[in-house]
């Protein structure tokens, strides 16, 4: 009963949420467009749809995906599990979080390849650029971006390093790789990096970044716990843009090699 009630809370919560969309959408087709709404038996049936599996989502978050994170954070960043039974520890020795490290980006990798609204821009990608960027490689590349991203925030953490630099030269490099990449792939790449940071990225990714700073020793969640979600946003454009001057430089190596080639 009590699932029941939680559940139907969050129902309402969602629809409420929702409603203000459903209002916006019908008053332009009537008012605006002037039109009726076409296939508005399928629309209804997709609307309750989409309530119910936000709703159920959001109710998945807070028993499972949640805990699972400051449980999987807490577990890995306990000074008797990295130090050993025993010892105190006043000041967090970066060197012996490695399993953080690589958890972090494992964490990353697999949350971004589940990530719908990459799923999503992928297939667009593909579709509008008639099969020449790949679904599977622009996902991969975007994972790997974020993978990079959240182990050096985690890393940040765990040093107490200010946010600002990493994020500043993050930026940096963002800005000199737009000179130079090619142009065809520069819109894509900062979109890249918006939808890394969606339904399923981030409550992991936040749950992983509050719990590690509530166990490290002179971490503070509410100045260190956040900012792991600017990582998950910032390193995957980098990524697809240092993949596409790479594929770029390959193919006009490859080209000048073939014409030397013909030319002998």
């Amino acid at each position: 009963m009590e699932f029941i009630y939680e559940f139907g809370k969050i129902l309402l919560t969602t629809f409420r949420d929702v409603l203000p969309i459903i209002i916006l959408i019908v008053g332009f087709q009537f008012f605006v467009l002037r039109q009726r709404i076409p296939h508005l038996s399928r629309l209804i049936v997709g609307g309750v749809y989409v309530v119910l599996g936000l709703a159920l989502f959001l109710i998945g978050l807070e028993k499972a995906l949640f805990p699972l994170g400051n449980i999987m954070a807490a577990q890995l960043s306990d000074p008797a599990f990295i130090y050993g039974p025993g010892e105190i520890v006043t000041q967090a020795d970066w060197k012996a979080y490695g399993w953080i490290y690589l958890f972090a980006a494992m964490i990353g990798f697999a949350t971004t390849i589940a990530e719908p609204s990459l799923i999503a821009i992928a297939f667009k990608a593909n579709e509008v650029s008639a099969g020449t960027i790949k679904q599977w490689g622009l996902r991969i590349t975007v994972a790997i971006g974020v993978a990079f991203g959240i182990s050096l925030g985690t890393f940040r953490i765990v040093t107490g390093t200010p946010l600002y630099l990493y994020i500043l030269v993050g930026y940096m490099i963002v800005i000199v790789q737009t000179i130079f990449a090619p142009k065809n792939i520069i819109a894509l790449a900062y979109d890249s990096g918006g939808v890394t940071t969606s339904t399923v990225t981030v409550p992991l990714v936040a749950a992983l970044g509050l719990g590690l700073s509530a166990t490290v020793p002179g971490r503070n969640p509410a100045l260190d716990g956040f900012g792991l979600i600017a990582f998950a946003s910032l390193f995957p454009i980098i990524a697809v843009m240092g993949y596409a001057q790479l594929m770029q430089w390959y193919s006009q190596r490859k080209t000048k090699y073939m014409e030397k080639k013909n030319a002998f």
